[in-house]
């Protein structure tokens, strides 16, 4: 059985999220959780979210035993980015890009 989650729109740039996604690709469900919640970057309790929401899936929806998950996807692709303005001097401007990205988890027994 395998379950999936996404959050979509979520406000950190998608470079930053791919570094701590990029750690718990491919393992067991125990250690992902454990790495993401001794991690110190913003991104780690985010992904460790929805992580948590692809677990509650997997054992609600699909009846799956939570011991023999594992994370057999994770993808963390760009969202949208709004751009602002920020004054500069003698009247000038210059763009500000917000960047957010979207985060894409699949779990899967064993």
């Amino acid at each position: 059985m395998e379950s999936i989650a996404k959050l979509n729109a979520v406000h950190i740039s998608a470079q930053k999220a791919r570094l701590v996604a990029d750690q718990i690709r491919g393992k067991h469900i125990n250690e992902a959780i454990e790495i993401l919640s001794f991690s110190r970057k913003k991104a780690a309790a985010i992904i460790l979210k929805v992580l948590n929401s692809a677990i509650s899936n997997a054992e609600n929806n699909n009846g799956a035993d939570i011991d023999e998950l594992y994370v057999e996807e994770i993808q963390v692709g760009e969202g949208i980015t709004m751009k602002r303005f920020a004054a500069r001097a003698k009247g000038r401007g210059t763009r500000i890009l917000k960047r957010t990205s979207n985060i894409f988890i699949r779990v899967k027994e064993h």
